[in-house]
């Protein structure tokens, strides 16, 4: 565990820009030290061993398995209820963003907010085969998970997985029936980290670096190249608290995190860079010109109740942008709620107090009928 100068507040958002900007970092260091690493990469035996896989925390049965997700069924009493999809962000990291510990599972929030059957989308990391899987293949299998699920849906999206949610709800105006984005990059032309570094990189670039990768963007690779271990404060940031009082709960916690910051996901080389190219150098999304599976996206034409949430002092997607995506929807004003929380990214899925608060908030929201969400009746 390192130390730093920083204050608490920079720390976090110094090391979670790093971790959730990752694929535009590693465009950068492809300009430079990349290559050489495929030149001479380290032998097999100077790698890290490699860990048993992090349990989840919420018990749960796989009830399908895709070539690029799994879908994960949390089920809390035998009540029949509206199914939540929790989709999850395709990035650096896992799935287990949304159940990462007791007290900091978005799964157990939505648990204890009434909310009996929740899934999540437990995206695969990218092996050689999937090299080729773009946007549309991920629409796809979402779809097909989707209507394993039983349709219509209340569909929740954190950070990517709310971009990809949304264009799915725009595809497939049937099945989803609530909508849910948090801390969402949608609308890029909204100033941040994220838009500025596409925007400074050219295409070739992000080309080369998965050329060199085989068509695969390795996270083991990234995370290797960084090297930036991240501090105590930064822990505390991302799960809103006290970890430093040396008891068997904080020392599981930070051990909990280390591996779980280490166990990183894979990218297909062509969804990589259709995400690069598509949602942020041209903002395709947000100017309408986004085709899902042979079908132009309008987000005019999103009509049904959306709830934005997003952080006070993101970084990654800061709220201004988060919540710029309110003026591009179809969505009546009195379906559509919105809540800023005073936390950077990884606080608005793992943070106590966010999970506490505005997330059993959103619970109710989901659980209310027509006439509670139109009246916006409900309670803060």
């Amino acid at each position: 565990m390192t130390k730093k100068t920083m204050s608490p507040e920079q720390q976090g958002a110094d090391w979670a820009q790093q971790v959730w900007l990752w694929p535009l970092q590693a465009t950068r260091l492809a300009l430079d030290s990349y290559a050489q690493w495929f030149a001479d990469p380290r032998p097999a035996s100077s790698r890290a061993p490699e860990q048993a896989p992090l349990a989840w925390t919420t018990p749960n049965t796989v009830t399908l398995q895709l070539p690029s997700l799994r879908l994960r069924q949390f089920l809390n009493g035998n009540a029949p209820q509206r199914p939540v999809l929790v989709c999850a962000p395709y990035a650096l990291h896992g799935a287990q963003i949304a159940d990462f510990a007791p007290g900091h599972s978005l799964v157990e929030a939505l648990h204890k907010g009434g909310i009996s059957r929740v899934y999540v989308a437990d995206w695969c990391s990218a092996t050689p085969e999937m090299r080729h899987l773009s946007i549309d293949s991920y629409i796809a299998e979402l779809n097909v998970a989707i209507d394993e699920i039983g349709v219509p849906v209340d569909l929740v999206g954190l950070c990517q997985g709310g971009w990809l949610s949304l264009v799915y709800a725009a595809r497939f105006p049937g099945k989803v029936r609530r909508l849910v984005l948090a801390g969402a990059p949608v609308d890029v032309s909204t100033p941040s980290e994220l838009s500025k570094m596409v925007a400074a990189l050219p295409q070739p670039a992000f080309e080369q670096m998965v050329q060199r990768g085989d068509g695969v963007v390795s996270g083991e690779h990234m995370l290797r190249f960084w090297n930036i271990p991240f501090s105590q404060h930064e822990v505390e940031a991302a799960l809103q608290r006290d970890v430093g009082d040396e008891s068997d709960e904080a020392r599981v916690l930070l051990d909990r995190f280390e591996r779980w910051d280490r166990a990183t996901l894979d990218l297909p080389g062509a969804y990589y860079l259709e995400v690069t190219e598509r949602v942020f150098r041209q903002n395709q999304i947000a100017r309408g010109r986004f085709v899902a599976l042979g079908r132009r996206i309008d987000l005019a034409e999103v009509r049904l109740p959306v709830f934005l949430l997003a952080g006070e002092s993101d970084i990654v997607v800061p709220r201004d942008q988060a919540l710029a995506t309110a003026r591009l929807l179809g969505t009546r004003p009195a379906l559509l709620k919105q809540a800023c929380e005073p936390c950077g990214h990884l606080g608005l899925f793992m943070g106590s107090k966010t999970l506490s608060h505005s997330w059993r908030r959103i619970a109710r929201w989901l659980q209310a009928d027509i006439g509670d969400v139109a009246g916006a009746r409900i309670s803060a």
